[in-house]
């Protein structure tokens, strides 16, 4: 209980300023101990027979949508009784389908001593063109490109905008790469310092947050939305979208240029259509660095 309250606190205040949403990126992941964490039930999955923390229970207000959880029950007119908390209900419910593209940026100069140096490979270049023809040949109306201000992804944005002529363009310092929270299991090749993952975390926890939820109950169209960013980002969304233990992200993979696909109902229910995707590059294009 004490985790979700958290949890809400967190979302709550948000838009408020820095300091909620450092809260967080404390608050999201497993428990380190103490409170609730030490209390909860073991359940036993029934394919794998291995235990693990229970319940596994979807959340239906994941991203705090959830039309009921916006209406104050206590104001209710006991006179109109349901026909107004139908009525109410219908003002805040969702008509439309978010589709969403994470685009991992192409493969860029690794050996850069500046971020501004960590340009695109005159492969990573081509891979950029590959994603660009990809996403056209699919043939729907993008509605926007949201990208990572980092100079890999504007340069990869650049490159694909040229195939998605008309698509408005945002510039993000979210987005930007960076150490979301602790792996597990942890490795050995990728440690970074506490601090780091305390700063990057509230910050990419922000970006999800920002990004990732169910359409304005005011959309009325099916959205098709392009986010240009980076492999440990685009990891721990596709974590918390799904609902699955955030600190397994690093046990994802993605190449450089893959296209991975979410699509959000008005429900609020989440599916992924494609994970890393570069089945429409030739093998020799292929890279992860």
């Amino acid at each position: 209980m004490a985790f979700r309250q958290a949890l809400q606190l967190a979302a709550c205040g948000l838009a408020g300023g820095s300091a909620a949403v450092l809260f967080s990126a404390v608050a999201v992941g497993k428990p380190r101990g103490g409170g609730d964490a030490d209390t909860r039930a073991t359940e036993r999955s029934t394919w794998t027979g291995i235990s693990r923390p229970g319940p596994s229970v979807w959340d239906s207000n994941w991203d705090r949508r959830e039309p009921l959880s916006l209406i104050n029950l206590k104001k209710r007119n006991v006179e109109s009784g349901e026909e107004e908390l139908a009525s109410r209900l219908d003002h805040y419910k969702a008509k439309a389908t978010r589709h969403i593209f994470l685009i991992r940026h192409s493969q860029y100069h690794v050996d850069g001593s500046l971020e501004k140096d960590r340009t695109l490979t005159p492969l990573g270049r081509e891979q950029a063109e590959l994603t660009g023809l990809r996403l056209a040949s699919l043939g729907l109306k993008f509605n926007k490109i949201v990208h990572s201000s980092m100079t890999r992804a504007v340069e990869t944005t650049d490159i694909i905008s040229k195939h998605l002529p008309g698509v408005c363009r945002v510039s993000t310092d979210l987005l930007r790469e960076g150490a979301p929270i602790e792996p597990d299991p942890p490795v050995s090749h990728w440690k970074p310092e506490a601090v780091q993952y305390y700063e990057d975390g509230a910050r990419i926890e922000a970006a999800f947050r920002n990004y990732i939820h169910r359409a304005d109950a005011k959309q009325e169209e099916d959205s098709y939305e392009i986010f240009i960013c980076h492999a440990n980002v685009i990891r721990y969304i596709v974590c918390r979208a799904l609902q699955f233990p955030p600190e397994g992200w690093l046990r994802l993979s993605l190449n450089n240029g893959s296209i991975t696909y979410l699509v959000i109902r008005p429900n609020g229910r989440v599916a992924l259509r494609t994970l890393g995707d570069t089945g429409f590059m030739p093998p020799d294009k292929i890279t992860r660095s």
